[in-house]
């Protein structure tokens, strides 16, 4: 069984993007990688075999929905997250911060912790750095996540600021912590620290600069994606990303759309996770190589030769047309919601694994440019159905 170790193969020659692989008590991660959210300890509408089928290699779970319900004591008297939910791959969990701040209205927040009530019941909850391990250490996740503020993106300046201050000082409680509190499963749980700063450049260079001084295995960038426009995401993800240390993994928080994903990757980014391919395959949203096909619209109900995406070798693009997936989400059927979340996966999936083989090979730059124009364009080809005849041309992708 491996301890965490990070081992860096190869950086691009004309971007900052890097090939990888993260290893980890339950296996080895080629990196880049995207992580389904598995935010209540499984991913929404898919069971473990389904995420193999999709080489999926590492899901996320959430601190904060799984000590509510149904109890990190619960699970880890179960023998864990990865036995209590029959994942055989790795894990990690988000500290729960940025949930305990979104509920600023139910919550008080104080040097100590963060006292909040509960969304589920109302019941009176706390959320200190020491706390957050402990529940981290119940989970059993192979990477676990410092507790920190995650500001919102229009704070101002000051708030920004405390908010780095505090993050700091809880780290390092954090990483106190964790030395201390025994490992229940018999393996190494590797803590990652988590730079904020907002869109200031200095507040991250000196979160950054203290972090990296505490010699956690892995660092994240946090407080992105909450609000500030695209623009400011991309360059703050990037100049954050030059900050950290070339041998160990670069964690990008909640990011974000394909797009999103490719230009974290020019930046140097090697993990990421979303909600959106879960969220937008139960809004009847597909990711594909043509860009997004709505499957409710009102063209697809005739279409019977064509899969959502000519060029996915998933297994709801392999056997069922658009026709068909129309008619199930229209009436509602849950199999809609399964088809549509396994295809929206695998996308994601291949996207960062073809990124990976467009690193090693050196032409990831081109590679990337024709992709982000393939998924940026209003390409009507792709609600019509006529995208599957003839697909965009995207090196390294069409045969």
């Amino acid at each position: 069984m491996h301890q965490f170790n990070f081992s860096l193969e190869k950086t691009d020659h004309r971007t900052d993007a890097r090939a990888g692989i993260v290893y980890t008590p339950h296996g080895a991660i080629e990196t880049p990688v995207f992580m389904p959210v598995g935010t209540q300890g499984t991913v929404k509408a898919l069971s473990p075999a389904e995420l193999v089928e999709c080489s999926a290699k590492i899901v996320l779970g959430n601190t904060y929905h799984l000590h509510l319900r149904p109890g990190d004591e619960l699970i880890r008297d179960a023998g864990g997250l990865h036995k209590f939910a029959s994942w055989g791959g790795a894990l990690l969990t988000d500290s729960g911060g940025y949930q305990v701040f979104s509920l600023r209205d139910i919550s008080k927040i104080t040097d100590d912790g963060v006292e909040f009530r509960s969304h589920i019941d109302g019941s009176l909850h706390f959320f200190s750095p020491e706390r957050v391990m402990e529940i981290e250490h119940n989970l059993g996740a192979d990477i676990i996540m410092a507790f920190d503020e995650c500001p919102p993106g229009k704070a101002d300046a000051a708030h920004v600021a405390g908010a780095v201050e505090r993050s700091l000082r809880w780290a390092a409680r954090c990483a106190e912590a964790h030395a201390r509190l025994s490992l229940h499963f018999g393996f190494p749980q590797a803590l990652f620290g988590i730079v904020q700063g907002g869109t200031s450049e200095v507040l991250r260079q000196r979160c950054a600069a203290e972090l990296v001084a505490m010699d956690l295995p892995g660092y994240a960038i946090g407080g992105l994606a909450v609000g500030e426009d695209i623009a400011a995401t991309y360059r703050v993800a990037g100049f954050t990303a030059s900050l950290l240390p070339q041998e160990k993994p670069r964690y990008l928080m909640g990011v974000g759309t394909p797009v999103d994903i490719l230009e974290g990757i020019e930046r140097g980014i090697d993990m990421f996770d979303c909600v959106l391919p879960t969220r937008n395959a139960r809004n009847g949203s597909a990711f594909t190589h043509g860009g997004k096909v709505n499957i409710r619209n009102a063209c697809h109900t005739r279409d019977f030769d064509h899969p959502l995406d000519s060029l996915c070798g998933c297994m709801t693009c392999r056997n069922f047309s658009r026709a068909y997936l129309r008619h199930l989400y229209m009436a509602g059927e849950i199999l809609a919601l399964r088809l549509l979340t396994l295809h929206n996966v695998h996308f994601y999936l291949e996207l960062v694994r073809s990124a990976r083989v467009q690193i090693i090979s050196g032409d990831f730059a081109r590679w990337k440019e024709a992709m982000v124009d393939s998924l940026l364009k209003k390409n009507e080809a792709a609600e019509t159905g006529s995208d599957a005849a003839t697909p965009p041309e995207i090196p390294g992708v069409n045969r």
